[in-house]
């Protein structure tokens, strides 16, 4: 890899650190799989991955475009959750 290539990746880099978003959050470890579906079935919003199931944290994946609607949604939605 040439300097021309290693510069070319940072650039990508960059830009894909200034979308990408992770939001940390906390919630009942029964509602879990019902805020998975509910990310998953409005389509490319987000992704949530469970980190930690025992004390029930999560991590959503989305993008800083995508955030401020999903947050809307997550607020609407039948379940309690802490961002941390």
């Amino acid at each position: 890899m040439n300097f021309s290539d290693m510069q070319k990746d940072l650039q990508v880099n960059s830009i894909n650190s200034d979308i990408d978003l992770i939001i940390k959050a906390r919630m009942d470890r029964s509602e879990i799989q019902m805020l998975c579906k509910l990310v998953e079935g409005l389509g490319h919003l987000g992704v949530v991955t469970t980190t930690d199931k025992v004390l029930g944290e999560v991590m959503i994946q989305t993008t800083k475009h995508c955030w401020p609607d999903l947050k809307q949604v997550i607020a609407h939605m039948p379940i309690e959750i802490e961002f941390i």
